[in-house]
This record gives C-alpha cells, structure tokens and sequence, in this order.
C-alpha cells in the first residue's frame, strides 16, 4: 500500500502505522478492507455484531478538512463492508467534533448494523423518535440564504 498522506499520534494513526509495517504491535485490529487511501476494521466497542470504522490514510480531524479523494474512497467501502455483511438495516454514522460525540480527532465513519427494532443493539437516540425540528418556509428561506 502507498504512504498516507499525513498520519499523526492518535489511535486511528497508530492502528495504520502497525498495518503498514506487517509486524505485531501494541494496537492490533481486525482488517476487513484496505486501499491506498484507507482502512477499516471492527470496531472494539460495537454497538452490533460487524461494527466497523473505516478511517482515511490522513490524520485529519474534521471532514472538511479531509481531501477529497480520501472522501471519495470512504463510501464504496462502506458499502462493501454492508454488501458482505448482507445487512439490510444499517446506519453510516460520522461526527465532527466533541459536542457532536466525535471522541477520536480522526475522521471516521462507523458502519453499524441494525438488526433489531429497538434501541438494544445498533444505533439508538434513547427510545424517542428522531428530534426533527418544524421551521417555517420563510425560516428556511432565511437560512438559505
């Protein structure tokens, strides 16, 4: 695989660098699809069986910052990831920023399946329904413009 762009000293970076060498080290994961711009592996704490991140080659945090290629290589993996998995019912889940849960300061999209209904496994929002907000058209308006 080519180098990454830039990695850093975070655990996603740490993860790659140990891919990278072939050689055991101090954060083994488990490898399910890599490109020259990226990785995936099971997540450690899924919220379901087959929880996987995929993380680009580029320690980045936010991804607005991410170059676009790197983005443009993250989506096909996640769909192979769910093609594989055969889930029917799944969630691409990514966040930017602490007050939005990103608790790794590297871009990271999870793929979480979601084989039940209710909240006990895969992604829940606490049992409610989604807190959609109801603005005016004249409220949208403003804002897009």
């Amino acid at each position: 695989m080519a180098a990454a762009r830039s990695l850093g000293t975070c655990i996603f970076c740490k993860i790659i660098k140990v891919q990278a060498t072939s050689l055991p080290g101090e954060i083994p994961s488990f490898k399910l699809v890599e490109t020259e711009l990226s990785y995936s592996f099971l997540d450690i704490h899924p919220l379901a069986k087959g929880h996987a991140l995929v993380i680009p080659k580029d320690h980045t945090a936010k991804m607005h910052e991410l170059p676009d290629e790197y983005l443009a290589d993250v989506m096909p993996i996640a769909k192979k990831i769910a093609l594989a998995q055969g889930l029917d019912n799944y969630n691409i889940l990514q966040n930017n920023g602490r007050i939005a849960h990103q608790e790794v300061d590297h871009v990271h999209f999870h793929v979480i399946p979601k084989p039940v209904a209710d909240d006990s496994e895969g992604l829940g929002i606490g049992g409610v329904s989604w807190p959609a907000k109801s603005p005016t058209m004249d409220e949208l308006r403003e804002y897009h413009a």
